[in-house]
Order: structure tokens, then C-alpha cells, then sequence
């Protein structure tokens, strides 16, 4: 019987009655095939990631399928995820002190970014980031220092512009003003930084996915169009296009967030905890025949 929180109990060997469905592990194989070819890139064998699965085994099954507000035993663990209690008691041990895995120069970007595009006196007419003069003393609030200082006050804004800099995120015009490379903070370079929206925006995607799987009540939405008969030509229409109107879309949400914002912390009632979001678009092109069975994938996803 589904628990009150719409999560599956488990069973006494720790998976579902009569084991997972043939629909489900083909899903399993198919979205954790990027991630394999990624891990094969960067030297992440199998049994280094079979290590870290069994942590993050003990830990979901630590702390997501309680069968009450009390932390469960050992035996208990051992018993929903699979993993020896000897492991699941060194393991939970570990957790206690987790490393800081998030370079502190990502959440402070992106924060600046969500700024130069969402604040007025950091936008241009038609909605495109304005180039900023790198002082105050040269743009006064048009400015990246008067940027920087409004929103960390504490960080001096030729660290975070040669910094940017280095990643690509900005570039110097012919007049010496910051101009913003992207409509997003995606760095052309340095991995760290790369690393944490990968981890990040995948979490949350396959979270929302995995909550409406779960008959998660409201859904979130997870929508997505694909076919699989396209001549690369359209395939590169398609490309612009999604980002032209995936841009526009990301702007007015974040516009429209950053104001929520503003509004909701000052606010707030004592005790009240704050939400986060993320809203995201991406697209994806390959060959047909490595992909879906030619009829199968084609329109809008449900």
C-alpha cells in the first residue's frame, strides 16, 4: 500500500513487489548512458562509482523513507537499500560531515547574472544585457563595481571580473565595458563551474520527473517536443529557434522571480521557510538511429 507521502514502501528485499518493470529499467539504462559516457571521459570507473552509489543508497534511504520522524536503525537501512549494515554504519557516519562540494564562485554568479538581467538599470530597451562600464566611477549605477556591490558587498568586483573573465562568461568591448557572452552564466570554461550546473540542473529536471512518476500531487511540470525525421538543416532552424524563444522565456521568469523575491523577503512571517526554483530549456540533436525507434518518439511529450 503507497505510503501517505505517495512514496512507494518498500518491500522486505528493498525493492518493489516482483521487482522493477521492463518500461522502468529501459528508462534507467537510457538516462544514465550519458552520464557513463561522461564518467568514462573523465576516468570514473565502475567500482568508484559503485562506492559512491552505496553512500547515496544509505543516505536517500536514510533520510527519504522513514517510517517515522525518528532516524531509522541500521538494520532498517540495510534493509530498504540492499547495502551490508556494517557499510550502511561507517557510511552513516560519513555523512555527518559532508564536504562543501559547490565552488563558492558559482551561487555568487549566477546571482550577478540573474541581476545584469533582470534589473532594469542593468538592461537595455530590447531586453538584452547592457554592456556596464567597470566603475562607478565611469557608469555610476550602470556600472559592473555598482552591480557587484549591490548584490555582495563583500567581494571586490576586479576579483569577479577576472575571474569572469577567465571563464568566458564576459568579454572587454572596444570602449573597455563588461559585456555578458551569454544569455545564461554558462562558462566556456573552467569545470568546477561546469560540474555544479550539471549537477544542479540535472537534480532538479530528474527530481520533477521522479516526483510526477511517483504520483507526486500537484505535478511539476516536464514537458518536452521531440521528433526523429529531420533533415540537419531543420534540425539547426530548430536549434535558433529554441533558443531565441527559450531566451525570452527564461528572461521573464527571471525578471518576474527576482521581483518575487524581493517582495517575499520583506515579507516573510517568522518561522516561514523559503522555497527555491528552477525553471530551465535545453535541446538535443543526434542521429535517429541512436535514439528512439523510428514512430516512437515523435510530438509533445505528456
Amino acid at each position: 500500500m503507497p505510503r501517505p507521502d505517495n512514496t512507494p514502501q518498500p518491500t522486505t528485499d528493498g525493492g518493489p513487489p516482483g521487482g522493477p518493470s521492463p518500461a522502468l529499467v529501459r528508462a534507467l539504462r537510457q538516462l544514465l548512458r550519458p552520464l557513463v559516457r561522461l564518467m568514462l571521459a573523465q576516468g570514473i570507473t565502475y567500482p568508484y562509482l559503485a562506492d559512491l552509489l552505496k553512500g547515496l543508497f544509505v543516505e536517500v534511504a536514510d533520510k527519504e523513507f522513514r517510517l517515522d520522524a525518528r532516524p531509522p536503525t541500521d538494520s532498517r537501512v540495510s534493509l530498504v537499500s540492499g547495502v551490508h549494515r556494517k557499510d550502511v554504519s561507517r557510511l552513516r557516519q560519513l555523512l555527518q560531515t559532508p564536504e562543501a562540494l559547490e565552488p563558492s564562485v558559482v551561487p555568487r554568479g549566477a546571482q550577478l547574472v540573474a541581476h545584469w538581467m533582470g534589473d532594469a538599470r542593468y538592461v537595455q530597451e530590447d531586453g538584452k544585457p547592457r554592456p556596464l562600464a567597470r566603475l562607478a566611477s565611469e557608469g555610476g549605477e550602470q556600472s559592473f563595481e555598482a552591480l557587484v556591490s549591490g548584490v555582495n558587498s563583500d567581494i571586490r568586483s576586479r576579483v569577479v571580473l577576472d575571474e569572469w573573465l577567465r571563464l568566458g562568461v564576459v568579454h572587454l568591448d572596444d570602449e573597455g565595458r563588461v559585456c555578458l557572452n551569454t544569455g545564461a552564466f554558462v562558462p566556456t570554461r573552467g569545470a568546477d563551474e561546469k560540474a555544479f550546473y550539471l549537477g544542479h540542473n540535472l537534480h532538479d529536471h530528474a527530481a520533477a520527473a521522479v516526483h510526477n512518476v511517483l504520483g507526486g500531487q500537484p505535478p511539476f511540470m516536464e514537458r518536452s517536443v521531440h521528433y526523429n525525421a529531420l533533415a540537419p538543416a531543420s534540425v539547426d532552424r530548430l536549434a535558433k529557434l529554441t533558443e531565441q524563444v527559450g531566451m525570452k522565456a527564461l528572461l521573464a521568469v527571471n525578471k518576474a522571480a527576482m521581483e518575487a523575491e524581493a517582495k517575499d523577503s520583506a515579507e516573510r512571517q517568522p518561522g516561514e521557510s523559503p522555497q527555491r526554483i528552477t525553471m530551465g530549456v535545453y535541446f538535443y540533436a543526434e542521429p535517429a538511429e541512436l535514439a528512439e525507434p523510428a514512430g516512437q518518439g515523435e510530438g509533445m511529450s505528456s
